[in-house]
């Protein structure tokens, strides 16, 4: 398998990751007894501008590659070439991810620890 297929599996997941991110809501869930709720959504930004820092796209591109040459090696010895190619293939797409899945538990990890050193009681 050709790198650049690598790059662009990995480039799609992780463009992915925010779509996701969005449609699951992973937005945390606080005690709000005595909160100034705009005082929360100010510190819930910065606490999100955090996460941002988070390369997704960088863990994608890692489980891509692993997720490839395993799935390469593991197609090459139960088969022949065109085995590992295609063993190469599914193990890039499950290890990209992979890769998006371990970013995104690591935002949100990061934004409920900002959220907690910042008083919060976080529920979830």
């Amino acid at each position: 398998m050709k790198i650049h297929y690598l790059a662009i599996i990995a480039v799609s997941l992780a463009a992915c990751a925010s779509s996701v991110e969005d449609l699951t809501g992973n937005n945390p869930i606080i005690d709000s007894q005595g909160v100034n709720m705009a005082e929360y959504n100010l510190d819930l930004d910065a606490c999100q501008q955090y996460a941002d820092e988070v390369e997704i796209a960088q863990k994608a591109s890692a489980g891509v590659v692993a997720g490839a040459v395993v799935g390469g090696v593991f197609g090459a010895v139960i088969g022949n070439s065109n085995t590992a190619q295609r063993g190469a293939g599914i193990g890039a797409v499950g290890g990209g991810a992979r890769g998006v899945g371990e970013g995104l538990r690591e935002r949100e990890r990061v934004i409920k620890r900002c959220l907690m050193g910042r008083g919060y009681r976080v529920l979830n």
